[in-house]
């Protein structure tokens, strides 16, 4: 899913599998866990997500904003057009998302826009570490009050749980594919640390969460 490539029914269930795996198996978990941890009743706030994918994060923010009675604006962003065309049509409920088109480890005045909140989920571990540095950094200076990155945390679990999923519930190729490269190349508690250390995050936090997966995150004394 990579790759540049045209809407097919072939990505498009890929894109769909992915945003039930991230349903059942502890995706919504964290990112539940941090807009209650963020977003307080009658807020309104700017959040850009990056490496949207199918934008089944967005749209999870969204709900969850409703249900809290806050606001919330989000630019999602994602290189592919694709996705993103997918991504748009699955979002025609959510006017509050907007969708872009970037790379983002370009350069772009997006990323420059002051937003309160950055996200970046299961996506640093498609990129080099070399490159996930930059995007944290991209991510951290993208946010005023907080800045997390949601990722697949590597080992035995997780890599047990990407074969036992694609063996069983999720068989397309294109997802077996997918889910089994990223539990190889997800990054280990201290991996993803020392991403946090090399990108100069101040007092960042780190958790492990069920189902093979770990957040990474900074927050503003005023977000909590």
């Amino acid at each position: 899913m990579d790759r540049e490539q045209s809407v097919s029914r072939e990505l498009e269930a890929d894109l769909v599998n992915l945003a039930a795996i991230n349903r059942q198996f502890g995706g919504r978990k964290i990112w539940r866990h941090f807009v209650r941890r963020w977003m307080q009743p009658r807020g309104h706030y700017r959040v850009i997500d990056f490496a949207t994918g199918g934008g089944d994060g967005p749209r999870c923010m969204v709900d969850l904003a409703r249900r809290l009675g806050a606001t919330v604006e989000i630019t999602a962003v994602d290189a592919l057009p694709a996705t993103l065309e997918l991504a748009r049509r699955w979002s025609a409920g959510y006017p509050e998302i907007r969708f872009r088109r970037a790379d983002i480890l370009a350069s772009d005045s997006v990323f420059e826009e002051g937003y309160d909140f950055a996200f970046c989920s299961l996506a640093l571990h498609h990129f080099s570490a070399a490159d996930a540095v930059n995007i944290l950094r991209r991510l951290r200076a993208s946010a005023r009050l907080g800045a997390l990155a949601a990722d697949l945390r590597r080992g035995f679990v997780c890599r047990a749980g990407a074969w036992l999923v694609t063996a069983t519930l999720y068989r397309a190729a294109m997802t077996k594919h997918d889910a089994r490269m990223s539990a190889r190349r997800a990054f280990s508690d201290d991996e993803m640390q020392g991403l946090a250390r090399a990108a100069e995050w101040p007092a960042f936090g780190h958790r492990a969460f069920a189902f093979g997966r770990q957040a990474l995150w900074w927050e503003a004394a005023e977000a909590v």
